[in-house]
């Protein structure tokens, strides 16, 4: 791993246009769930399968019962940045990282301090009432004691987030594809790359530099300059 170690902060020190595309794996050191790992969200039971609680048309007809999954698994309540966001954050203050791209919902990587974030899936933190579009604070949402309506119009509030059979939103793709096309390393962390189209945003990298850092196995490791099978915030908290 010492080797690996070494190169990793060497391709680093010369690289100037470094992008990050992360996934669940990023925060799960922080206490957050994963969607697919053994013990992840999409192996336990409930009275439907997480992917159909986490879907538009679920959300519209049962929406007692996804702010139930809601409270019960997607929020947890005083997780904090890891060594792996502060790290890119780091990079990011030192003009290096460009660009923090995410399938992640939780905010962690901007309490961490990085400014230039790329949400494909949303935030938990932002929500709307699906009627009148008034914006309200995670705050709201997390403290209502049912399902969560505007005190304006008394529509529905959800949270801005893409669920199952929504679109990513255009312009983040459109500008994580600019970034990722100019970068000229791509460091690929936390994330099966099986989700798509997220994951396929990073066949648009023609840099020098391609690193996987990822416990299991991706279908992109043959195509890394650098694999490292570990824990991304273990990795990163041995880089200076």
């Amino acid at each position: 791993m010492d080797g690996k170690i070494e190169k990793l902060q060497r391709l680093i020190d010369g690289s100037e246009r470094i992008v990050f595309f992360g996934g669940a794996g990023v925060s799960t050191e922080s206490g957050i769930p994963d969607f697919r790992s053994v013990d992840g969200l999409y192996n336990q039971k409930y009275d439907y399968p997480p992917e159909e609680i986490l879907s538009h048309s679920f959300f519209e007809r049962y929406p007692d019962e996804f702010y139930r999954f809601y409270r019960d698994k997607l929020i947890v309540r005083g997780a904090q940045p890891n060594a792996a966001h502060k790290y890119l954050a780091g990079l990011e203050a030192r003009g290096k990282l460009r660009a923090v791209i995410t399938q992640n919902i939780d905010g962690l990587h901007q309490a961490a301090g990085s400014r230039n974030v790329l949400e494909l899936h949303g935030t938990l933190l932002k929500n709307y009432c699906v009627k009148c579009g008034r914006r309200f604070d995670a705050d709201y949402v997390q403290n209502a004691s049912e399902t969560p309506r505007c005190d304006k119009c008394g529509g529905i509030v959800r949270p801005d987030i893409v669920l199952y059979e929504e679109g990513l939103d255009s312009d983040v793709l459109t500008r994580s594809v600019t970034e990722i096309s100019r970068a000229d390393m791509l460091i690929i962390g936390g994330t099966s790359l099986a989700v798509y189209p997220a994951a396929g945003l990073i066949h648009y990298f023609r840099g020098r530099h391609l690193v996987l850092i990822n416990k299991s196995p991706t279908p992109m490791d043959s195509m890394a300059e650098l694999v490292i099978a570990e824990k991304i915030g273990q990795v990163f908290s041995e880089l200076r």
